[in-house]
């Protein structure tokens, strides 16, 4: 049986004066940014220490229509947010399910996506709700079908009693998909897998220092909310700039904080973007996953309500893993 509080929680800082300035990029070049952190410890020397941590940003469209994480109407066992966009009603960008499989993805920073191509949500819900694949296996099917999707990062899992496993896939890099080594510290942005952009190092950083703590379980999370929403710039970055090719400088440097924010475009608005064409917005989150030692989950989200920084709604569930 699962648990789920909701609970106040304070909201990000408030933008920068500058960002009101900046340029929205053009239609052929818009790209969601989202980040994702995560220490992967599958047999953690403490009974109090985690198998897993992971703190991830969802950086969207505010006029994008999702639906804030919870467990589905037609698999009471997959939790996750959903994608409501017409056409693209059932992908996911994170979620679990109660048998211990998990799937996040982020996409690659690139100038002109296909309009055409498959949404690469489903990726995410396809996973969760296959039964016959391993996390790998699933990943190189995927990597078969790379041509039919916009640059994408993939990263799989599965915890079980006897063993962790976690892959990763991105479909503009390697044509295979690789294990992950166990007791490591990652970071995924929108380039492949550890690429040092200067947010994903200065973003990593925090993270770890937190992660690296015996905190309780409240402390943690509050504290993995706040790497989330740093909102300090981190450029210049050439290795983001070359790979953001198309895009204008202001938006460029908008993308370069952990936390972007931006009048079209981020994790938050501001209270004047109701004013903006921009103001038929809907949730963008905050997620943070914890698995324990002994299978316990515990799944964060916070979401920002009606395109207003003021209103937040926080869900937590709690769950264990079955066998």
């Amino acid at each position: 049986m699962h648990t789920r509080r909701r609970r106040p929680l304070p909201t990000c800082p408030s933008i920068e004066s500058y960002y009101s300035q900046c340029e929205r990029a053009s239609p052929t070049t818009n790209t969601p940014m989202c980040i994702i952190f995560f220490k992967f410890d599958p047999r953690p020397a403490s009974k109090n220490a985690y198998r897993l941590i992971l703190a991830a940003n969802r950086d969207e469209f505010y006029n994008r229509p999702t639906k804030a994480a919870d467990f589905w109407v037609s698999n009471s066992e997959i939790l996750s947010g959903l994608d409501l966009e017409e056409g693209k009603e059932g992908g996911s960008w994170l979620g679990i399910n109660k048998r211990g499989k998990l799937a996040a993805l982020t996409n690659y920073l690139e100038g002109r996506p296909n309009p055409d191509a498959q949404g690469r949500g489903f990726l995410v819900s396809n996973f969760l709700t296959d039964h016959s694949q391993d996390s790998y296996s699933y990943l190189k099917r995927v990597s078969s079908e790379r041509h039919l999707y916009n640059g994408f990062n993939l990263l799989t899992a599965e915890f079980k009693a006897k063993e962790d496993t976690m892959c990763y896939y991105g479909n503009r890099g390697n044509t295979e998909p690789i294990h992950l080594n166990p007791a490591g510290i990652y970071g995924l942005s929108n380039s492949l897998l550890e690429t040092p952009w200067r947010k994903l190092l200065h973003g990593k950083r925090l993270f770890t220092s937190v992660v690296n703590q015996p905190l309780p379980c409240e402390v943690l999370v509050q504290d993995l909310l706040n790497v989330l929403n740093n909102e300090e710039l981190n450029t210049p970055d050439p290795a983001q700039e070359s790979q953001g090719e198309g895009y204008s400088s202001p938006m460029l440097r908008v993308l370069s904080s952990v936390c972007v924010r931006s009048p079209h475009y981020g994790t938050s608005p501001t209270n004047w973007l109701s004013h903006l064409s921009c103001c038929a917005c809907h949730q963008r989150t905050n997620t943070i996953i914890l698995i324990d030692s002994s299978g316990n989950v515990t799944f964060t989200e916070r979401t920002m309500l009606n395109c207003d920084i003021s209103q937040w709604s926080t869900s937590s569930f709690q769950f264990k893993l079955k066998d």
